[in-house]
């Protein structure tokens, strides 16, 4: 059996933690379903923005909208900072400009 050790003595990653970094981008990268589970719980537990949650999730704002709402969650809206209305345009802008 394969394990983190053996990634490590082979020399292909630095560290166990470089190991396991990378494969969790692996699998969030495959796995939509545990990237909207992930922006879903940190949407919840860690107060970021619905544009934040809608990038890490790989959807549109819209999108994540809609998913929140399916998921029982009230979505939160409008930036409380500055800095969080910042965020939340370029994240537009880029979805916008993906869409072209």
């Amino acid at each position: 059996m394969l394990n983190v050790q053996d990634l490590v003595a082979a020399h292909l990653y630095a560290s166990e933690e470089a190991v396991i970094q990378d494969a969790l981008r692996v699998l969030l990268r495959e796995r939509s379903d545990l990237r909207i589970g992930l922006a879903i719980y940190r949407y919840e537990h860690e107060d970021i923005s619905l544009a934040k949650a809608a990038a890490l999730a790989g959807v549109s704002w819209p999108q994540m909208r809609e998913i929140l709402i399916e998921r029982g969650v009230q979505p939160r809206l409008g930036p409380e900072t500055l800095e969080e209305a910042r965020i939340e345009v370029q994240v537009l802008r880029d979805d916008f400009e993906g869409q072209l």
